[in-house]
């Protein structure tokens, strides 16, 4: 992983629970992980826009026809 060893790895982890503390931590974890979702959701939602545009549009056609 990025070249770290075991030291390496826990010795960062040991800087940020000294930078933030044990109680900020999970904070941290949730505010992540919330914009990880919220990240996902966008990208499914501009996925998915086009199809259900297209849908509509053919649907439009079907009745006009």
């Amino acid at each position: 992983m990025f070249g770290l060893g075991g030291w390496e790895i826990l010795i960062i982890a040991l800087l940020v629970l000294l930078l933030f503390g044990g109680k900020k931590i999970p904070e941290l974890m949730q505010g992540l992980g919330k914009g990880v979702k919220s990240f996902k959701d966008g990208v499914n939602g501009v996925e998915n826009k086009p199809t259900e545009e297209v849908k509509q549009e053919t649907k439009k056609e079907e009745t006009n026809a």
